[in-house]
């Protein structure tokens, strides 16, 4: 019995001990997490704003910029957390911050290959600064040329059966607006009037930016075919996005939310991007119809590996191709489809590179598409 007292006795000077405790292990704890987030960005920074251009000058000059370069990317990072936080943002500082990631990224890549064959080559360091600098005043003009070009790509599906009739269908996915301006829309709807087809598929991430004036969406209005669209991430960033979501209908958008929509023997199953990947693989089978062309509309490509061979098509976007070479590769690492046309028995996916840029509007290796969906039986 005595045993037991004591037992007790020192179970709740534990539990006391831990009740004082647990608000400095909280504390620690948050603390750690701002300070993991605060260095993370530091050497986002340090990477893309300051590195490219230190191992430019240490090329060139034989010398580092040394502490002045930390003080600067000091003043950087400070500037990209308020930009970021800020509800206010300025036009010229998201130029600034936006551009400067994308010709930082390209930066990164070119003079850490210059550093290795500086190694490699020693005394020639001057031609290495040189030449790595005329590449990336190169590349940089490429992918923004890149970037704020729309192009065309043509889609032969063919199936031998359920398609009586040819359809003909546009995909826009990750048009990006915000980031994207209103002339980047006009841009798009001006090809696609040239156009001639029956459906507009729209495949999320339409919208990235609470400051984009959804008034700018009348220009849908030019388009006199129907026009369907599915969620993606970035709808769900927005600030009310609930609201400005059942407001697409206003501009002529029908959102397609966990829902179907036929034309013709057309069945569309819209999947929308706030659920998980179970919830949409149970929706999506449930949606099916038989005797129908079963055509999955979907943000995120990983929903194909869990969907019967009665899907005929899946459209996706999401991967952007990467938008930069090489952050494909990295992209690669999460998403097995990234980019283009995969079969798998008599089912098809195509993942698009998307309408759009996400950020600077700079492309290197990847391309903005519309895609022109021929449905024709073989």
């Amino acid at each position: 019995m005595d045993f037991m007292k004591v037992i007790k006795i020192k179970l709740k000077n534990i539990q006391k001990y831990l009740i004082q405790k647990i608000p400095l292990i909280n504390t620690i704890l948050i603390f750690l997490r701002k300070f993991s987030f605060y260095f993370f960005i530091y050497l986002f920074s340090y990477c893309f704003f300051i590195f490219p251009y230190e191992a430019l000058y240490y090329l060139y000059f034989g010398n580092i910029i040394g502490i002045n370069s930390f003080l600067i990317n000091f003043c950087i990072t400070t500037i990209v957390i308020s930009y970021f936080r800020s509800v206010i943002r300025l036009s010229f500082l998201r130029y600034l911050i936006h551009y400067g990631i994308g010709i930082g990224f390209i930066g990164f890549f070119i003079l850490i290959f210059g550093l290795l064959i500086n190694i490699i080559f020693t005394g020639n360091s001057e031609k290495i600064a040189l030449i790595c600098l005329n590449i990336h005043i190169f590349l940089i003009i490429l992918s923004i040329k890149n970037g704020n070009t729309i192009y065309l790509k043509t889609l032969d599906i063919r199936t031998d059966k359920k398609i009586k009739t040819d359809i003909n269908l546009i995909f826009l996915s990750d048009l990006h607006l915000g980031s994207n301006s209103k002339n980047h829309l006009k841009k798009i709807i001006k090809k696609i009037k040239q156009i001639k087809y029956d459906l507009l598929l729209i495949g999320g991430d339409m919208i990235d930016s609470s400051k984009f004036n959804l008034g700018n969406l009348k220009l849908f209005f030019e388009i006199s075919k129907p026009i369907i669209f599915v969620s993606g991430n970035h709808e769900y960033y927005l600030n009310n996005f609930k609201e400005k979501l059942s407001s697409l209908k206003e501009y002529n958008i029908n959102f397609l939310n966990n829902m179907s929509f036929k034309y013709k023997e057309l069945n569309i199953i819209g999947i929308s991007d706030d659920i998980n990947l179970n919830t949409k693989e149970n929706l999506t089978t449930k949606l099916l119809k038989r005797n129908f062309f079963n055509l999955v509309l979907v943000h995120k490509p990983c929903l194909w590996d869990f969907l019967p061979s009665s899907i005929d098509l899946m459209l996706s976007g999401h991967t952007h191709n990467g938008q930069i070479f090489p952050f494909n590769l990295i992209v690669k690492l999460k998403y097995k489809y990234i980019f283009g046309l995969y079969k798998k028995s008599n089912s098809k996916l195509y993942v698009s590179s998307g309408s759009g840029c996400w950020g600077p509007r700079m492309r290197l290796g990847s391309r903005n598409e519309i895609v022109y969906i021929k449905l024709r039986k073989k």
